[in-house]
């Protein structure tokens, strides 16, 4: 027993102050705990010991996580380790300048926190969107709307993106210093860049339409050129026009809902589902070409470009391998002849065209092969309906470029996030895909086809001037959406509305079919909010 004690005893050997100390790091680091963080670097300084970048941007970090609960004593002490750093020479990282910034930031010293960022450079260290948030955020509360947008424009020549946060920070100081056209600039910027804006920056938008210079944006009807405006919205791919604030007096603000069919429930008017732009289609389009000739092996997508160019009457494009082989993983299945057949005869009972349907060379071949298939397939190609793909090409090439091309729907569940579609790598593509892309089950063996929805959930300004933003939610079908628009809009629309609730859904107006909005509870709280503050209290989410 004697013996095992003195065995027990060798094997505790008491810990260095290096093996302590990393013990220590090991638990305050997974703890966050601050005031531990602030004894241990103390008593590491003070017994010489090596710390290294990760044991110093941890003690940052934790630092700059605690300003909320330690205040100024977590300023202090960061700043500490910081010039301990320094004095050191051990040079700082991207992370390292984040947790700075922000520490600078919290003591209102945006041009310290912004000149930070910028040092970056001589590290060889290449600063992210987070990086600048301290230094934006903090010109935004001091309202200096012009270091704010110096900063947007060093995070833009860094290539990296805007995102909600950082767009409705420039939103809000360019509203609180009246900056109409900036804001103006930043509510396009939401647009592209985020679909549904959070409650925060809902409240951003209301105050700013609700204000007394967001009254009085906008010059008259008189001074535009509505004929023009509707081209460029055409031309734009619809729900927005970018020409500037359109009309004059003002504004109205709701909160309200759309029906299913992208009727405004507030204002009456239509949303549009939007589409990408003419020049970005082309760009697209051009793009697909690109990667098609530079991946096929033969100049076959050159000659299915110049055949196109002949044919092109098409206003549906139908992926034939997508769609014949859908559910045929089962021990008789095959290729779907009858499943492609349904989606051809459907698409051509509603518009009384044919679509081009998309199929590989090889599997045509081995389709007419087969008796029972060979009569539907001769009447596709006697048509000029039935593209056949060379060996060894890949038919996503040839659907994608086609639909792209001629601005048509395309019918596939492919959702179209393989390699080569990442390698387009556009912000458009999702939006274009929203518009065109035209999903089919077959419940029960019959076909159903989901076309695009009508309208796109999304910001947009109509050619009257009007807005209307979506709030992120819960519930699709009862999302809350921010309708502004003029007074004079509001007053014509409201006819409309009262005539649409006294009808039956379905009813026949103006030679256009109208639904009654759903969610009628929500709809009886629709909320005005004029240019008077004192009314906004009675935001029913407020």
């Amino acid at each position: 027993m004697k013996f095992q004690n003195q065995n027990h005893r060798n094997k505790t050997k008491p810990q260095t102050p290096a093996s302590k100390f990393n013990s220590d790091f090991s638990i305050c680091s997974k703890q966050k705990d601050f005031t531990g963080a602030i004894t241990l670097f103390d008593s590491a300084v003070s017994q010489n010991l090596k710390l290294n970048l990760h044991h110093l941007n941890c003690f940052l970090y934790i630092c700059s996580n605690s300003l909320q609960s330690a205040g100024d004593l977590a300023i202090e002490k960061g700043f500490n380790i910081y010039n301990h750093m320094v004095s050191t020479n051990i040079n700082p990282n991207e992370a390292t300048i984040t947790a700075v910034s922000r520490l600078a930031a919290a003591k209102g010293d945006a041009d310290y926190a912004f000149d930070l960022v910028k040092s970056l450079v001589k590290y060889n260290e290449k600063p992210r969107l987070r990086t600048y948030d301290p230094a934006l955020f903090c010109y935004v509360k001091k309202l200096d709307a012009e270091m704010a947008y110096e900063v947007e424009k060093e995070i833009l020549s860094m290539n990296l993106c805007l995102e909600e946060p950082e767009i409705a920070a420039l939103l809000k100081v360019s509203a609180e210093v009246g900056n109409a056209d900036k804001v103006y600039d930043y509510m396009h910027k939401l647009r592209i860049g985020v679909r549904c804006v959070g409650e925060s920056t809902a409240e951003i938008i209301q105050d700013w339409f609700s204000g007394e210079v967001g009254m009085k944006v906008g010059m008259g009807w008189e001074d535009w050129d509505i004929g023009r405006v509707k081209d460029v919205i055409l031309k734009n791919g619809g729900g927005w026009h970018g020409l500037g604030w359109i009309g004059g007096g003002e504004w109205v603000v709701r909160r309200t809902t759309v029906d299913s069919d992208g009727g405004c429930c507030g204002c009456g008017e239509q949303l549009a589902c939007v589409d990408i732009g003419g020049e970005d289609t082309e760009k697209f389009a051009q793009s697909v070409v690109a990667l098609a000739v530079e991946r096929e092996k033969r100049s076959n997508f050159t000659q299915f470009q110049n055949w196109l160019d002949e044919h092109n009457d098409f206003e549906a494009i139908v992926d034939g391998a997508n769609i014949g082989l859908y559910q045929q993983n089962f021990a008789d299945g095959g290729f779907s002849v009858s499943q492609l057949e349904a989606v051809v005869k459907e698409l051509y009972k509603r518009s009384n065209k044919w679509p081009l349907v998309i199929l590989h060379e090889k599997r045509i071949n081995a389709l007419l092969a087969n008796p029972s298939n060979r009569e539907i397939l001769e009447e596709w190609i006697d048509n000029g309906i039935l593209y056949g793909t060379p060996v060894g090409s890949n038919d996503d090439w040839y659907w994608l470029y086609a639909s792209v091309k001629l601005k048509c729907v395309l019918v596939t569940n492919d959702e179209m996030r393989d390699h080569i579609f990442e390698l387009l790598g556009r912000s458009f593509f999702p939006r274009w895909k929203e518009r065109h892309q035209v999903h089919y089950t077959f419940p029960k063996g019959q076909l159903k086809l989901e076309m695009p929805p009508p309208y796109s959930l999304v910001i947009q300004e109509s050619e009257r001037g009007s807005w209307h933003v979506p709030v992120t939610g819960e519930n699709e079908t009862s999302r809350t959406w921010l309708c502004i628009t003029r007074p004079e809009i509001c007053k014509a629309s409201e006819g409309l509305t009262k005539s649409v609730e006294a009808r039956e859904p379905g009813t026949m107006i103006n030679g256009k079919i109208m639904n009654q909005c759903s969610n009628s509870k929500h709809n009886s709280e629709i909320n005005c909010i004029t240019g008077k503050r004192k009314e906004r209290s009675e935001s029913p989410n407020r």
